[in-house]
Order: C-alpha cells, then structure tokens, then sequence
C-alpha cells in the first residue's frame, strides 16, 4: 500500500496543506484501503507548498508541489492507484529543480520533511535515541567532548563559538548542579530555520540536548522558545511527553544511572533575549536584559549554576556526529569552518525556503546554483546576511566562501543563518533603514549607546529616505555606528551599526543620491518620487480611478496628466496601469 505524505510545517500550513490533508482524508472515506496516510514537516522547498509525497517504498515515491484540494482526487487515481505519475505536477526527477537538492548535504536537515513529526517511532526507525545509547553505554563524558572537538562544530546561533569548548568549559566548572538549555528564540526577520527543525524533527533536538548533558554533567533542561511558534511548541511538548512515556527522560535512562528532564519555556518574541544572559534572565522570570560578563554562563549560569546554552541547530548536528564520528562532519567544510550550515533563504531567490550546504560554498553558487537565481531574471545586488545583526554584502562579493572568517572580512556576520537576497529594485539606504528600526525597537534600554545611539542614527536614516539629509548626516551616522558598535554591552548594540556600515562602505553611491541629487535609483523611498504617464497612455481612465487625490486628469481615450501639487506618491496609478504608462522616476 502507497504512503501519502502531506508537508505540514508552518510553510504548508500557510500555503493551505491542512485543507489539502483533509482533502486526502475524505479520499479515504470511500476508499480506506486505498493508502496510508501521514503528515510530515517542511523539506525545504517553501516555494513550492503545498508539497505531497507519494511513497511506494522507502526511496521509492514521487514528489509534487504546489498541491490544491482540487487536484488531490487526480493524484490518487492516476499516481496512487493506477501507478502513473503525473509529470507537470512533479518536482522531483531527472532536471526538475535541478541544483536543489543536488547540491545539499543534509545533516540537521535528514529527516525533515521525510518522517512524521509526531511520531517517535518513525524517528527510532531512522536510528533515533541511538546516539544517546552510544554515548551512555561506550563513552564517557570526556570522549563525547572529545568527539564534538574533532567535529569542528561551532555554534550555529551567531556567535561561532566551538561547541566543544564550550561543553568542556561548562563540565570543569565547580558544583554539582548544572543546567542546559536549547536556545530556540530565533528572531531574525527572514530566519526560520530552527522553527523549521523543531516542527520537522523534534526529537532530534531533544537527543542532541541529551548528549549534552552528560556531557557537561547536568540532570535538567529547558528549551527557550519563542511563543509565536505555536505548532514548533505543540510539536515540542508532544515529543516530550513522547520521550517520558516510553522511559527516555527521566531517571535511569536506557538502563544506565543518567537522570535527565526537559522543560519548556516559553519567550514574548523579544529580540534581545536571543543573548544567553538576558535569556537566563527571562527563564529566571525577570525582564530579559543583558548583564555584564564575566561571569560566563558556564561558570554562573541559571540560579547561579553552571549552564550551557546552545541553540537548535547546534544540538541537532550532535546525534549525527556521536554516531558518524566527529572526523566525518569536520570532513565538510573549510579549515576554520566545519561540517554543514542550514540557511532559510529568503527575498528575491527564485527557490526560497531552507537548505543545507557544506561551509565554504560561494555566496553565488548557493544563490544561483542551488537556489535558481534571481526571480524574474532581474540583476543581482546584494545579499542581507546574519539578520539585522549582519551586514549587506555586494553582488560583486558574490565569490565570497561562506564561512565564519571570510563572511566576517565583508562587514557582515554569519549570524543564525538568515539570508534575504536584494535585486537591483532594493533601495540599500531603506534597507539599512529597516534592520535598524527593527534593532533599535528591539533595544532592552539598559545601555545609553544603543538606546540612544540606535535612535540618533534612526533619525538619521529617516530623513536621508525623504531627501532631507545632509552631508554632514553621513559623517554623523558613521561616528555614531562607530561609537555604538565599540561601546554597547551585549551582541546586540555591538552589531545593530553593521547594516548601515556594509551599505555605507559599499553603496554610498546611493546616500549620495538621496542626500545631493534627491533621487531613489530604486524607486523606492516614496518622498523622492515623481510619476508621470507617458504617450503610451490609451486613456482608458483606470488610473484617474485609483487615484485617491483626483490628481490624474484627461478625457477618455486621450493622454492623462498628473498634478503634481496633488500626488500624494501612493502608487497606485503606477500598480494599476496595464499599459505601463505610468513610470517612476
């Protein structure tokens, strides 16, 4: 009997999976020996939800995008039962998609959008909770450290830093009470891979956390999550209560004298609590804001005891590596730059959605080879990497390797993973304008430099993306991304500068634009517009319509004119005109 899969991650969801599932369950009614079936996370490919697998037999099956209710009956009479697949409806195969998956090594990624999530069984017949076995029954403490040195592995939330080292620190630190936690506050604009794997994987999370924590010898973790993750939380607390019931958390774990538990925490959406203090704070039930170190966590952590904090990529690379071995993941990737990197792609890609590629693929080959390119063909300008807390880095870059040295080299961060891609129609000034807005509303206060400074250069911005600024605004907006970056106290303040400094250093053509000529070369920021309608006008009155302010007039049949006294600069004239006659300048 066929399987049939429905992708229900958060991306499906939205692209209407849960009625094409229910589509499938009434297909069942009439005939429930027809096949089984399952719904299972996101494979990557969001620009194609809603995706269906039919599967004949493990690496047997056919997959299909862009699924509607209205095509579920076809799919189960030709595909499922008469054996004949449905060609234009496929995604996979021989030159379809080509580049995708061919050019990914999926390692975090291995059983998203293949097993169903809510399943525990599924995931123990992929070799699940057999990690955590090896690392109880045949290694100690010290050798599974010792394992996630080798691996290379640095920590996939931003900062970088060697997993390894971080664990070995946290085991040496005095006291016999210690915690994990699993920082799953991702909230970068554009970043949704650990949402991803949490909905997709959950328990692959939860294993990782596990070997963690006999690693650094704690008996209790928790897991940081944003509540804005509805079904990423359902999933989570579904697997836990999972893993308890069948005897792999809590005491005496698969017959040895480990005791581990997990709880859930759930975070307001507050940026700043993606920092590992302010998110101690917030778990401890005070407002998430950011102390002074040292202390480090592994030294004084929650209540005062030594904690680890890694975030949900980082732990779900540990299970592979405990049973692939540390040398096979450091085997992928640069020197410097181990192993693989999941990145949710983002903006003006054709192929958006989430992939896994090995450390030190070019910037191009990810956005072209993997991803198809630049939607509509149109010219490649630059990429926003590591959130608002990275940088711009230009197309002529593009050569960059993707690693944490070489990202770092161009200004920006390799940060969670988050890539937005820009088009020659992206306004830099009006995207460095945007992260900062989002920083600066995000800032806890504690500190003058970034509550301050955000605000200022804020202000700043503002008044360039009207065609108010001055020369002298460009000196004062880099002395002050100078000033906040060296004197802010947490991760925060210090990278909030990096969107303006990258577009500043590579596209100051365009401030100059705004400031000397009062010009957009996007055609974006709307106080610097001018429309106007061309001879290709027909007048067929459709734009004089749409015009909130009458300020489009002319007879019927005959060139139309806008008042420019009038224009308020909606657009509107511009997005409805057929004939494009109305232009941008």
């Amino acid at each position: 009997m066929k399987t049939i899969k429905v992708g229900l991650g958060t991306c499906g969801i939205s692209a209407g999976g849960e009625k094409v599932f229910k589509a499938f369950l009434d297909e069942l009614k009439d005939r429930p020996d027809a096949f089984t079936l399952k719904e299972t996370g996101c494979i990557g490919m969001c620009y194609r939800e809603v995706m269906v697998e039919v599967e004949d037999s493990p690496g047997q099956s056919q997959l299909y995008g862009d699924v509607t209710p209205d095509r579920v009956g076809r799919i189960v009479d030709e595909a499922v039962l008469n054996d004949r697949p449905i060609d234009e409806w496929l995604v996979s195969g021989p030159d379809r998609e080509k580049g995708f998956f061919e050019n990914q090594v999926r390692i975090v990624l291995r059983n998203c959008g293949k097993i169903d999530p809510g399943s525990l069984d599924e995931y123990l017949q992929v070799g699940g909770y057999t990690a955590i076995q090896k690392a109880l029954k045949e290694m100690s403490p010290d050798a599974v450290i010792q394992e996630v040195l080798t691996s290379g592995l640095r920590g996939r939330g931003g900062g970088g830093f060697p997993t390894g080292t971080k664990w070995k620190v946290t085991r040496a630190s005095a006291g016999p009470k210690k915690y994990i936690i699993c920082n799953a506050d991702e909230g970068d604009p554009g970043a949704f891979m650990d949402r991803s794997v949490l909905e997709s994987d959950p328990h692959s999370v939860l294993e990782g956390m596990m070997i963690g924590a006999f690693a650094i010898g704690a008996d209790e973790g928790v897991i940081y999550v944003r509540a804005e993750y509805p079904k990423a939380v359902a999933r989570l607390r579904q697997a836990i209560a999972q893993a308890r019931s069948r005897g792999f958390l809590g005491q005496q774990l698969f017959g040895t004298n480990f005791a581990f538990d997990i709880k859930i925490k759930e975070g307001a959406g507050a940026f700043v609590c993606g920092e590992e203090t302010a998110l101690i704070a917030s778990v401890e039930g005070r407002r998430g804001m950011p102390r002074f170190r040292p202390p480090f966590p592994a030294q004084s952590g929650l209540w005062g005891k030594p904690t680890c904090i890694n975030n949900v990529e980082t732990f779900a690379n540990v299970p592979w590596i405990i049973l692939n071995g540390g040398a096979k993941f450091a085997a992928y990737g640069t020197p410097d730059s181990k192993g693989t990197k999941v990145f949710a792609m983002a903006g003006k890609v054709r192929r958006a959605g989430l992939v896994e590629v090995p450390m030190g693929m070019t910037i191009n080959s990810l956005i072209f080879d993997v991803c198809g390119g630049i939607v509509k063909d149109k010219k490649f300008k630059a990429v926003q990497m590591g959130g608002p807390s990275g940088g711009c880095i230009p197309a002529a870059l593009g050569h960059t390797p993707i690693d944490y040295q070489q990202i770092t080299k161009t200004g920006a961060i390799m940060g969670s993973g988050g890539m937005i891609v820009m088009d020659e129609t992206t306004c830099m000034v009006d995207v460095a304008r945007f992260f900062l807005s989002f920083t600066q509303s995000e800032s806890c206060g504690k500190c003058t430099f970034c509550r301050i400074g955000t605000k200022r250069m804020l202000e700043i911005l503002e008044r360039i993306v009207e065609g108010k600024g001055t020369m002298d605004d460009l000196d004062k907006l880099q002395e002050l991304s100078e000033q906040v970056k060296f004197a802010s106290l947490c991760g925060l303040g210090q990278t909030a500068p990096n969107p303006v400094l990258t577009t500043l250093k590579y596209f100051r053509d365009e401030y100059l634009a705004h400031i000397q000529e009062k010009r957009c070369p996007a055609h974006v920021c709307a106080p610097l517009l001018t429309y106007s309608i061309n001879a290709d006008c027909t007048g067929c009155t459709v734009c004089a319509k749409a015009c909130p302010t009458d300020a489009i007039a002319g007879e019927r049949k005959k060139l139309h004119v806008i008042d420019q006294d009038k224009c308020i600069k909606c657009g509107k004239c511009f997005t409805v005109c057929r004939f494009d006659a109305v232009v941008k300048d």
